[in-house]
């Protein structure tokens, strides 16, 4: 049993979620993180809202709110989004806690006393109206490099290289579109030169693994060629501040957002182990040289977590050019893998939340529910490649593949054993045609699972449901439904029984793509309880100084998750009638949703 931080990407906590978001971090990371527990591995599956930065201060000033009370309004319908599509946290917790602060704030002062931050001058840009430090991603211009006219102030997402607002042609604000006005000030930049041979060297490791995908792989590498010190303070009232006497000499600085957000996996796998009552059960995951970490997000994240991350940690742990000691928490391990998706459009155009332009991941839930989205996320999703949604798209797989595949499926094996015997019936003799789709059914174990170990959702669920289709043929090969003599009743019981079985076997596999349905097909079956465990929404009081306050986190109990393996089906267990596993969706949803666009 090997242990699996399953390191997802902390939603920002501006708003909902749509479902743009979602496909890059929160469905692949559960359908990974779901399959490793059934394949025995102890998973601690961590994550949480990212809080802090100007763009919080901008919009919580536009609803005329404090800061804490936009987020926290935000962070518990973004919990409640993310439960019940069915993203199965160990803990989904937040930046605005007193454990988080305390853990950024050791990262950074051994960081500090290691001789990995630096002292040096920046030109910082302030919205001219405001006088407000605007956050690098809200200043757009031209990048001096390729030429891009929509490069962002920390980079350029045409040709990847790692920017400064200062650095932009043309620049402008992304609240106003106003020139920003420029102004000199001290601040604690990373020394990421010092750490660029201990970053290559891990790296290059990463690159002979041969486990990365190739445009992650390639592009952390590139980003090397320019490494530079990055200013990983902010003249900002909203945030972290610099620990102890630090924090009186520098009052109206704080800690650079995406400086304690990576940070968020150790805080959140941290304050998992202290309220589990466990405090040092967290290190199984972060200081054992055996432990596995992949961490999930959409590409234009990949900076942060293939360089930024791993300089905070090599850093922390004394292990650049500058030498040092590990601090409190030891030293901790470097990611296995950086698991990055492409972007997901929608009818061909970029989702935008400015514009309005965005399928929001509650709004899907109460008209669909999770399974056609998670479907179309796994196989149709930006896994390697930018991808299309389209409603056309999602109505045709949710019914062709969904319905017609393997809800048809459930419910003709279920119709028939209910009709004929109303139990699982005991089988005779196996003819060799029962035998080679057992043998099929039983083989997509491993080749499903082999590639969801490797993160190969598209792949892995296209030969799931190639193995619906196999069994699809098994009835019409067979035609149970054409064996209604008594010299052909023991023929039939093994019909439905190898059916039911491959049904079963089916429903194991599909689990890790389609929990709520896996807990239905489960339910018919015979079974009781939760086949598939889900995550539930706990309020709790916080830790620390914090011990006053409440707030809601994502959790769950999954101890019980079944193993990745065929269970045999009970002789004699009762089987009624199914109902339908999937809603067929009206060819009249596109028009609908279409017109919805159009409207908003």
């Amino acid at each position: 049993m090997t242990k699996i931080l399953s390191a997802v990407a902390w939603p920002y906590a501006n708003g909902p979620r749509h479902l743009g978001h979602v496909a890059g971090f929160g469905v692949p990371s559960d359908v990974f993180s779901r399959y490793m527990r059934m394949a025995g591995h102890d998973v601690l599956m961590v994550s949480g809202s990212d809080e802090h930065g100007t763009p919080i201060l901008v919009l919580a000033d536009k609803e005329g709110v404090t800061p804490q009370e936009f987020v926290d309004r935000n962070h518990a319908v973004i919990a409640n989004e993310l439960a019940d599509l069915g993203c199965s946290y160990d803990l989904y917790t937040r930046t605005t806690t007193a454990n988080h602060e305390h853990v950024v704030q050791e990262m950074f002062s051994r960081c500090l006393d290691n001789g990995y931050f630096v002292v040096q001058q920046q030109l910082v840009a302030l919205e001219p109206s405001t006088g407000r430090t605007l956050p690098d991603r809200y200043i757009e211009g031209t990048c001096p490099i390729c030429g891009y006219e929509e490069a962002r102030g920390d980079q350029c997402d045409n040709c990847g290289n790692q920017l400064e607002p200062s650095d932009l042609e043309n620049p402008r604000s992304k609240v106003t579109g106003a020139t920003p006005e420029f102004t000199e000030t001290d601040h604690y930049f990373l020394d990421l030169p010092a750490l660029a041979d201990a970053l290559r060297s891990w790296l290059e490791g990463r690159e002979a693994s041969g486990t990365w995908r190739p445009n992650v792989i390639k592009f952390s590498l590139n980003i090397l060629d320019d490494i530079r010190p990055r200013a990983m303070t902010r003249d900002i009232d909203w945030g972290i501040p610099l620990p102890g006497e630090l924090a009186e000499r520098y009052p109206g600085k704080r800690l650079y957002v995406w400086f304690d957000a990576v940070i968020g996996y150790l805080s959140a796998s941290i304050e998992w182990a202290r309220r589990i009552g466990d405090d040092d059960r967290w290190r199984d995951w972060w200081n054992s040289e055996d432990a596995r970490s992949y961490y999930f997000m959409g590409k234009d994240n990949i900076t942060f977590h293939s360089q930024i991350w791993p300089a905070e940690l090599l850093a922390y742990a004394g292990r650049g050019a500058k030498g040092g000691e590990p601090g409190t928490f030891g030293e901790l391990q470097l990611p296995t893998e950086v698991v990055s998706s492409e972007y997901l459009t929608m009818e061909g155009k970029q989702f935008s939340t400015s514009r309005n332009y965005v399928i929001g991941i509650r709004e899907v839930l109460e008209r669909y529910g999770p399974d056609p989205i998670r479907y179309f996320i796994c196989a149709a999703g930006p896994e390697n490649a930018d991808s299309n949604f389209t409603w056309a798209e999602f109505v045709q797989r949710n019914n062709s593949e969904l319905v017609a595949g393997w809800g048809n499926l459930v419910n003709r094996t279920g119709a028939m054993i209910a009709k004929n015997f109303g139990e699982i019936p005991q089988p005779g003799t196996l003819e060799p045609v029962d035998e080679a789709v057992r043998a099929a059914t039983l083989a997509a174990f491993d080749m499903v699972g082999d590639l969801l170990a490797r993160q190969r959702v598209k792949a892995a669920v296209a030969e799931a449901m190639r193995a619906v289709g196999d069994v699809n043929k098994y009835v019409s090969d067979t035609e149970p439904f054409k064996l209604k003599g008594d010299d052909q009743r023991e023929r039939l019981a093994t019909v439905l029984h190898t059916l039911i079985q491959c049904v079963s076997d089916l429903n194991t596999i599909l689990a890790p793509f389609l929990p709520h349905a896996s807990n239905r097909v489960h339910a018919f079956l015979g079974g009781e309880g939760e086949f598939s465990p889900m995550p539930v929404v706990e309020e709790v009081s916080g830790l620390d100084e914090d011990s006053d306050r409440t707030y809601p986190v994502i959790t769950g109990e999954y101890s019980s998750t079944p193993r990745w393996e065929s269970r045999p089906v009970t002789v004699g267990a009762p089987i009624a009638k199914p109902t339908g596993v999937f809603a067929k969706l009206d060819e009249s949803v596109v028009e609908e949703e279409l017109e919805r666009l159009q409207q908003s």
